[in-house]
């Protein structure tokens, strides 16, 4: 019997995940607290906010009761003098010009444009004519860009959140008074899963929305994990019905402890008219667009008519670009998706030196150990043509060779 052992050093990975329940709705200042409350120091957000002028705002963080529930109540006290509207061009300038790592500039940026969006298609402007008002102040920059700089700290990978809850009733704004939630939340909150549990108070904010959208890959129940921290972000309001408290959970993934646990939907449709020449191109098309895998099952469907089942599976991300293109590339005129588990060993591609050269080799490992091994087939049929000798026997001198390099009996 072969055992397999490690010629190199191998680490697994285990990503690292963030669990937000928001079931008291979403605010940044509650997710900066709540991350804060986690392990983020107060003082890391200080010192990486130093872009922004000093004497325009200050940081706080105190502890305060909601509902007979402690948590970290986050503030930004603004200096009035900069308390000013603010346009598109304002903030990208100002967040362009900082010294933010570039993931963060950019993840900031989107969100900024899609504020700016939202609030452009609700009053029918344009978005360069849109100054944004309670939005544009410094403390929704300190909200968007410390809730980033917060994660990027605790190395959080994977996020997922809880239905939202919006509140409900009236609020009064720039723009007068004007429904829960309102019209720029409303808009950025399209394509999320929301309710109200009947609080007469707004408990989705903006800011709150458009953090969410850009960070949040699932909305679910809590996921399988191991948790390590909780943290607790504090509302402004304290209602007596119920604790304003965002509640995010710090962990890794705890399906199996010893495999990358990761969160993918199947997309699949029944295809009875279509021509067999134009699958082809179709799945090329669905892996470029993001796919995982891609494959095709003969089925019959009703009056015994032989058809197609298209399985596509697919990180919930690209999810809308798989189905934007089956739609738009086959004859169907419906379909289905699902989210499952799935459970990957750690891969590698190594190169192997063999006697027609050298050939690339899939590594599939568990904790560094070495389960699985396949020649890269496209290099055994370059070779195969080249010095016209039958597949199967390079496919066999590569694993030959590939037990010499990884195995022992």
């Amino acid at each position: 019997m072969i055992k397999y052992f490690k010629r190199s050093v191998f680490f697994f990975f285990m990503a690292k995940i963030a669990y937000i329940e928001c079931t008291s709705g979403v605010s940044g200042d509650m997710l900066v607290g709540a991350l804060i409350d986690a392990g983020v120091p107060l003082g890391y957000l200080v010192d990486s906010l130093a872009f922004l002028p000093n004497s325009s705002y200050e940081l706080n963080v105190h502890s305060v009761t909601r509902g007979h529930l402690r948590a970290a109540k986050f503030n930004v006290s603004v200096n009035q003098a900069y308390a000013q509207v603010r346009t598109w061009k304002d903030i990208s300038q100002l967040i362009e010009g900082s010294s933010l790592d570039l993931t963060i500039k950019t993840q900031a940026l989107r969100m900024f444009r899609s504020i700016f969006e939202a609030e452009a298609k609700v009053h029918g402007l344009c978005t360069e004519e849109i100054h944004l008002h309670e939005l544009g102040a410094i403390d929704c920059i300190v909200d968007i860009v410390g809730a980033l700089l917060c994660l990027h700290y605790l190395k959080i990978e994977q996020v997922s959140a809880s239905p939202i809850n919006v509140g409900g009733g009236t609020i009064h704004t720039a723009h007068g008074i004007l429904p829960v939630p309102a019209p720029a939340t409303a808009e950025l909150l399209c394509g999320l899963p929301v309710y109200s549990s009947g609080a007469n108070m707004e408990l989705t904010t903006p800011t709150g929305a458009c953090i969410l959208k850009n960070i949040v890959g699932s909305f679910s129940a809590i996921p399988n994990m191991m948790v390590e921290h909780i943290g607790y972000g504090a509302g402004f309001q304290d209602p007596e019905a119920f604790p304003n408290v965002l509640r995010i959970f710090i962990g890794k993934h705890g399906l199996d402890n010893s495999l990358e646990v990761e969160k993918v939907s199947v997309v699949e449709t029944n295809i009875d008219d279509m021509s067999p020449q134009m699958y082809e191109s179709l799945i090329e098309d669905l892996f470029a667009d993001g796919a995982l895998d891609v494959f095709l099952t003969p089925i019959i469907m009703k009056k015994s008519r032989p058809a197609v089942k298209i399985t596509v599976i697919v990180f919930n991300k690209e999810r809308q670009q798989v189905i934007d293109r089956l739609f738009l590339s086959t004859t169907t005129i419906g379909l289905r998706y699902y989210e499952v588990y799935r459970n990957t060993l750690d891969r590698q591609i190594n190169l192997i030196d063999t006697a027609y050269g050298k050939v690339r080799v899939k590594v599939a490992l568990k904790k560094g150990v070495i389960l699985n091994m396949a020649p890269e087939y496209e290099d055994c049929k370059r070779i195969s043509k080249e010095l016209g000798i039958p597949i199967k026997k390079v496919i066999a001198h590569v694993m030959a060779q590939c037990h010499n390099v990884y195995c022992q009996d």
